[in-house]
């Protein structure tokens, strides 16, 4: 079993005297610098000059250019995205970091692909809310926290766990819980929710709408009942909050039988089948190469692919039915 770690469980004294130098000041970046600041951290940014460095001053921060941020800390929080991590440490963080520093990543995937492979004598650590940006700061906001994981690349100092934890303290993670892993266990289930569920649940809910519309359901009802009323995201915050079986009393017996007796009659076996396949091809790099060679081409397959999703009817759909909430008015049903 993975240890779990609460507020009662961890100290911030792992950061007193220290600065921590948040490197890349998107989403994650902000919530996180804006959390250890309000949490008593001395933080810093480093970002390239463009809005997000203005940003960053404009929140009251010290922000540097992403090279000069990095001499400055003892602590870097490496929240730039994954496609571009490789080529900015080698630009501006590799060449300055020292030994003595820590580097802690927001997510794992540079590290573990060995993009990114910081020198033997740097603390290596992973901090990751499991949360978006914006829900890390409010949920902290609200004296709440989101849950988050823990995780040891190279521990040359001996304090990296201390220093991971009260990273973690320190941006409201611990108020709900956090669990220490592996950088290879938070790759595998990141990039696995992202190629093998998330892909299930996207085309569910494309072929749903197709199969209503198909037989004469109007667009805006199919969307509506499906997602656009924001009942499923609640059916998940109560996944969530309760599980995804004991939840299921505050849906009506019909909604209970016909999602059990359905469900049997799934492709389970071919699912599995294939989701074992996605998972193969995650642990063993395969993907991690077909990123790579992505990014070398440019982008044309992604681009394709995006470009596809976009002609789909669902997206007009969707805009009848955002404009539907904007100002409600009885829509046709022809």
């Amino acid at each position: 079993m993975s240890k779990i770690y609460f507020d009662r469980d961890v100290k911030l004294t792992a950061l007193r005297k220290k600065v921590v130098g948040i490197i890349g000041y998107g989403n994650q970046g902000r919530a996180q610098g804006l959390n250890l600041r309000d949490s008593g951290v001395k933080v810093i940014v480093g970002n390239r000059r463009d809005a997000y460095l203005k940003m960053a001053k404009s929140d009251g921060f010290e922000a540097f250019p992403i090279r000069e941020a990095v001499s400055k800390a003892d602590i870097l929080i490496i929240a730039i995205p994954d496609e571009i991590q490789e080529q900015l440490y080698k630009r501006h963080i590799g060449p300055v970091i020292r030994g003595g520093q820590v580097v802690c990543f927001a997510s794992s995937y540079g590290y573990r692909f060995k993009c990114v492979v910081p020198p033997p004598d740097v603390d290596v650590i992973m901090m990751s809310p499991r949360a978006m940006g914006v829900t890390v700061r409010e949920s902290f906001e609200d004296g709440k926290g989101v849950p988050g994981f823990v995780a040891i690349g190279q521990d040359p100092s001996g304090r990296s766990l201390k220093i991971a934890l009260a990273l973690a303290k320190g941006v409201g993670c611990t108020r709900a819980g956090v669990v220490e892993c592996t950088f290879e266990n938070e790759t595998d289930v990141n990039l696995f929710g992202e190629q093998g569920l998330w892909p299930l649940f996207h085309e569910a809910l494309v072929l749903s709408y197709e199969v209503m519309v198909e037989n004469g359901i109007p667009p805006e009802i199919a969307l509506i009942e499906f997602y656009s009323s924001g009942e499923t995201s609640e059916v998940f915050r109560q996944i969530a909050r309760m599980g995804m079986l004991r939840q299921a009393p505050f849906h009506s017996p019909t909604s209970r039988y016909g999602t059990l007796s359905r469900a049997e009659k799934l492709p389970s076996k071919d699912m599995k089948k294939r989701m074992r396949e996605v998972f193969r091809g995650i642990r063993n790099g395969d993907f991690a190469k077909e990123w790579a060679a992505e990014q070398a081409s440019g982008y044309k397959k992604f681009k394709k692919l995006q470009k596809s999703a976009l002609k789909h009817p669902i997206n007009k759909a969707e805009l009848k039915v955002k404009a539907i909430s904007a100002s409600p008015k009885n829509f046709s049903t022809k």
